[in-house]
């Protein structure tokens, strides 16, 4: 497994643990499909609480980091890509 392919399965096991999502798989979450609406059909509560997790185990504040945003979050593939980009990553 890549190193890409191992951070997007980190990610679909974030979002299931943090937002409790019952009868989920990381193998149901399709990396490029949105994260809101359609797709995983995930709220603004649920997007509050994947930041505040994502802010906890990527070690960045949201506020204060250029790029992140919206954009950042709709896709499992976008949260990696935000991710690699984050300073700490490399």
């Amino acid at each position: 497994m890549s190193a890409r392919e191992q951070l997007e399965l980190e990610i679909k096991q974030l979002i299931i643990s943090s937002l409790a999502l019952e009868g989920v798989q990381p193998g149901d979450i399709v990396n490029e499909a949105p994260l809101f609406g359609e797709g995983l059909g995930l709220d603004s509560i649920d997007a509050l609480e994947l930041v505040m997790a994502l802010q906890r185990r990527f070690g960045f504040k949201a506020s204060e980091t250029p790029g992140f945003g919206k954009q950042a979050l709709a896709s499992v593939a976008s949260v990696a890509d935000f991710v690699e980009s984050l300073p700490t990553s490399k």
